[in-house]
C-alpha cells in the first residue's frame, strides 16, 4: 500500500502536534529527515531538517509492522503545535512522494489487516463521536472487542452443534449416542436465547448512539421557547407573546445526566387559517409522535389527547403565577421546578435505555437477525436441513464482524472518521 501520512492531533495551535506515517518504508522515510532511529517502540529526540534548515526538534517513536494500530510500519513524530511546522513537514513528507491520507484510512488499514474487526471499527467512530457518559461507555465496550468476543462464543455454539449433527449424518447407519441430537438443540436453544436478548436491546442502545429527543408541545403562548431557552441557559429560540411567533421546529442538544437528548420546540398547537403556520404545526406533530418523549406544556397543565402517550409528561408552566394545574410546574422566568423537571425527564428517558445490549447499528441488528432466523429449525427437521441452517447462522456472524460481505458498508463507515484516524 502506499504510504500515507496525516495529522492525528486536532489541527491548529498547541503544545504538541503529532503526525503519523503508516506503510513499508515508513521509518527509512522519517529517517531521511531525522537521522536513525536504532530501535522500534523507542522514543528519540531528533532535530528534523529541511536540507540545512532545521525545522523543529521532536520526538520520534517507530513501530515495526504487526506493532502498530494499523499493523504496518508506523512513525509518530511528535512536534511543537505550530500549525507552520505541521504545514512545512508535510511539503518535506509529500516531497517524498507520501500522500495525505484519506478519511478514516489508517483504520481502515487497521480492518484490512486484521487488527480490528467491523464491529471494533463501529464502536472506535462511535467512541470519536461520543459527546455524552453513556454514549463512552456503550461505544468503549464494542471498541474494545466486548460484541466481537461474544460473536466468537456464539459461534462455537454453532461449531459444536455443527459438529454433533454433521456426525449424525456421516455415521447414520451406525450407532450414534441417543443424546447427540438433545444437544444440539440445547446448543441452538442457548444460541437463540443470548441473540434474543440483544436483539431486543438494540432499540435502547440506538439511541443512546444517536441521543433521545424530547418535544416539547403545547397551545400558543404556553411558554414553550422560554422553556427551552432556560434549558439551554441561553437564547435559543425567539419569545413573544404572538400568537404563532415559532413555526418551523428548534433543536437544543445537551448532555442531561450522561444521555444525549436534543429538546425540540415546536409550533403552537391550534387551528390556523395562516398556510405556513398550518405547515409548522403539521411538522409538530409528526416530530412530536416520532421523539422519545413529549411533555404537554401549558398553564393549566392540560395535554393533547392526540399526541398524549403512555410516559409522556404533564406540565404546568409559568408556574410563578399558576396556583394550580397538573403535579409537575416550571417557571422559565425564575426556574422554579427546573431541577424537577429535568429529573422527571430523565428518569422516563433512562427507562427506556435500560436494557441496552451492544448492537447499536443496524447493519449489527441485521446481521443477528438474520443468524437468529437461520437458527430457528424445528427438532424434527432432517438432520441435513439443521447441518445447513448452523452453517447459514454461522455466515451470519461471520458478516456482523466483517469477515464476509464487508464492501458495501466500508465507504459509508470510514468516511464518517476524521483525516488522521
Amino acid at each position: 500500500m502506499d504510504l500515507i501520512y496525516a495529522e492525528a492531533t486536532p489541527p491548529g495551535r498547541g503544545g504538541v502536534s503529532i503526525v503519523r506515517i503508516s506503510g513499508t518504508g515508513a521509518r527509512n522515510a522519517a529517517e531521511r529527515l531525522a537521522g536513525r532511529l536504532p530501535q522500534s517502540r523507542h522514543a528519540y529526540l531528533r532535530q528534523i531538517a529541511d536540507g540545512d534548515e532545521i525545522l523543529d526538534r521532536a520526538l520520534i517513536l517507530w513501530f515495526e509492522s504487526g506493532q502498530s494500530f494499523t499493523g504496518e510500519e508506523v512513525v509518530e513524530i511528535h512536534l511543537h503545535g505550530a500549525p507552520v511546522i505541521v504545514r512545512r513537514l508535510g511539503q518535506l513528507l509529500r516531497a517524498q512522494g507520501i500522500r495525505l491520507a484519506e478519511a478514516g484510512e489508517f483504520t481502515r488499514r487497521a480492518f484490512l489487516n486484521g487488527k480490528m474487526d467491523l464491529s471494533e471499527v463501529e464502536g472506535l467512530g462511535d467512541l470519536l463521536a461520543a459527546e455524552t457518559e453513556s454514549q463512552r461507555r456503550i461505544a468503549l465496550r464494542t471498541s474494545s472487542g466486548e460484541l466481537a468476543r461474544k460473536a466468537e462464543s456464539w459461534r462455537s455454539l454453532l461449531v459444536r452443534a455443527g459438529a454433533l449433527t454433521e456426525s449424525s449424518i456421516d455415521f447414520a447407519d451406525e450407532e450414534v449416542p441417543d443424546d447427540v441430537p438433545e444437544e444440539v438443540f440445547v446448543l441452538l436453544d442457548r444460541f437463540r436465547r443470548e441473540l434474543d436478548d440483544q436483539i431486543r436491546g438494540y432499540a435502547a442502545a440506538e439511541r443512546i448512539r444517536n441521543g433521545f429527543e424530547v418535544a416539547i408541545i403545547g397551545p400558543p403562548n404556553a411558554g414553550k421557547s422560554s422553556l427551552l431557552n432556560r434549558i439551554g441557559r441561553r437564547e435559543v429560540a425567539l419569545v413573544s407573546d404572538v400568537a404563532g411567533t415559532t413555526r418551523d421546529i428548534i433543536e437544543l442538544r445537551v448532555d442531561l445526566r450522561g444521555l444525549a437528548v436534543t429538546f425540540l420546540d415546536t409550533a403552537g398547537l391550534r387551528e390556523s387559517q395562516d398556510r405556513i403556520e398550518s405547515l409548522g404545526i403539521d411538522r409538530a406533530r409528526g416530530r412530536a409522535l416520532a421523539a422519545d418523549l413529549r411533555v404537554h406544556l401549558s398553564p393549566e397543565g392540560n395535554v393533547d389527547d392526540q399526541l398524549w402517550q403512555p410516559g409522556d409528561l404533564a406540565v404546568t408552566s409559568k408556574a410563578d403565577l399558576q396556583a394550580s394545574g397538573s403535579e409537575l410546574k416550571v417557571s422559565s422566568l425564575t426556574g422554579e421546578g427546573l431541577d424537577e423537571f429535568l429529573e422527571k425527564v430523565f428518569a422516563a428517558l433512562s427507562q427506556r435505555a435500560a436494557g441496552a445490549s451492544l448492537v447499536s447499528h443496524e447493519r449489527q441488528l441485521n446481521a443477528l437477525l438474520a443468524a437468529r432466523a437461520a437458527a430457528d429449525v424445528q427438532e424434527d427437521a432432517p438432520p441435513e436441513l439443521i447441518a445447513e441452517a448452523l452453517r447459514q447462522a454461522a455466515i451470519s456472524l461471520d458478516s456482523l464482524l466483517g469477515r464476509i460481505g464487508a464492501d458495501d458498508y466500508l465507504d459509508v463507515i470510514f468516511t464518517s472518521f476524521c483525516i488522521g484516524k
